[in-house]
Order: structure tokens, then sequence, then C-alpha cells
């Protein structure tokens, strides 16, 4: 019995939860975290680092303190 209820009570809040998602994309708000643009000089340092190849993938993640998906981005950015 509890279960089903708490179940129920899940559904209403994903429901609420997307109509305001909804509702806040009408009036042009976007969630999340702005994109770093490409000419960022951290994403230029990171695209310079991994050309060289002097430099191994995990060092340059350690010298810039960013993961390695983090680098794969940057390196992707045009």
């Amino acid at each position: 019995m509890f279960a089903s209820l708490a179940q129920f009570e899940r559904r209403l809040i994903q429901e609420r939860t997307k109509a305001g998602l909804t509702a806040a994309r009408a009036l042009g708000r976007m969630g999340g975290r702005p994109p770093v643009p490409a000419d960022d000089p951290r994403v230029q340092t990171a695209k310079k680092m991994h050309a060289d190849r002097n430099m191994s993938v995990a060092e340059i993640c350690a010298t810039l303190r960013i993961s390695r998906p983090t680098l794969d981005r940057y390196v992707a950015l045009k």
C-alpha cells in the first residue's frame, strides 16, 4: 500500500517538474551551465599542448587540472 502511494507521489513530482521546465523554456530560460567558448584561454592552452604531442594526455590533464573528458571536449571545440 505504501509503495503504491510512494510511486504515485513520485509520478506527481515528475509531472510538476516537467511542467515547470516547459514553462521556463517558454519564457526563454534555459538551465545548465553556459558553454565554454572556443576562444577561451584554457581551451587554447589545452589544444596547443595536445597538438605538440610532447606530453601525454594524463600529463596535460594533471597540468591543467582538468579531467580527460574535459580535455576531449576542449580539443573537439572548433
